[in-house]
């Protein structure tokens, strides 16, 4: 027994946007549980900070919007002689958040948050789970980080919304996709991959502290205000953690959770939908 409570021994994990914050954490997590983790992100720096004190930790600079990258990301990935494939768990966490009125979002930020907040999970998952097929891994996990807002929307945030949206029937359809793939062929063939989809509410994070800091600008609050404003989307009135979340990855990524696909799974504290 791990100091986790689960022993991902022999097991290899890519995370992106494993630099900071959520990402950081369930890479942690991961390693402490045992398996190798091939952290991904922008900033050379921050990934370097994460990876230290672990030796099984390996940091790749990679942006996920450019399909090359992410080739590559996977490419070293699979070059770390860890088990066969490039990776048996996929955790697609990278991505970017910024608030407008619909009339006032220009098409460099509409575009900028689709690449990062969608494209880069089509990219991350895309390529993820065909080098799992490759591999014939068994227990192939991938996940996507999204949002409470991949299932209901707020003002503001029309571009976020959709990106997150478009997340969640990313990860719906491709589900039902990997779920055929254990139902034909003796039992030695079949295979068990699942995708599925964390959503949490707004997190105690460095990507919140700065949605806070968004709403003082335009609006003249106090950072305390604003910070209870956001409270406030939750029925326990709170931030969530990055180790709720990586607690949550830790489960779906598990031998118990094989059953658990196409779902996605909220952190929010009771939001109703």
């Amino acid at each position: 027994m791990t100091v986790t409570g689960y022993d991902f021994t022999g097991r290899k994990v890519v995370i992106t946007g494993g630099g900071s914050g959520t990402g950081a954490c369930m890479a942690r997590h991961f390693a402490e549980s045992g398996a190798h983790v091939i952290i991904a992100g922008r900033r050379k720096s921050t990934l370097e900070a994460v990876a230290e004190g672990f030796d099984t930790i390996y940091p790749f600079v990679c942006d996920v919007t450019i399909e090359k990258a992410v080739a590559d990301l996977f490419d070293f990935a699979e070059a770390k002689e860890t088990t066969q494939s490039a990776a048996d768990i996929v955790i697609a966490n990278a991505g970017i958040a910024a608030s407008a009125p619909l009339d006032k979002t220009d098409r460099g930020l509409w575009d900028q948050i689709i690449a990062v907040n969608l494209t880069g999970p089509f990219l991350t998952l895309r390529e993820g789970l065909a080098r799992i097929k490759a591999a014939q891994c068994q227990q192939g996990r991938l996940i996507a980080i999204a949002s409470m807002t991949a299932k209901r929307a707020y003002p503001y945030i029309s571009a976020y919304a959709a990106s997150k949206h478009g997340v969640l029937g990313l990860v719906k359809s491709a589900a039902l996709e990997v779920a055929a793939l254990g139902t034909s062929g003796s039992e030695s063939e079949q295979k068990n991959i699942t995708v599925n989809a964390i959503c949490p509410g707004y997190l105690d994070t460095e990507m919140t502290q700065s949605s806070i800091a968004n709403i003082v600008e335009k609006t003249g609050l106090s950072s305390k205000k604003a910070a209870e404003k956001l409270h406030s989307f939750s029925p326990q009135k709170r931030l969530f953690t990055a180790d709720e979340v990586a607690q949550a990855a830790l489960y779906l990524a598990s031998p118990g959770a094989s059953g658990i696909n196409g779902q996605a799974l909220s952190i929010d504290g009771g939001e109703t939908w």
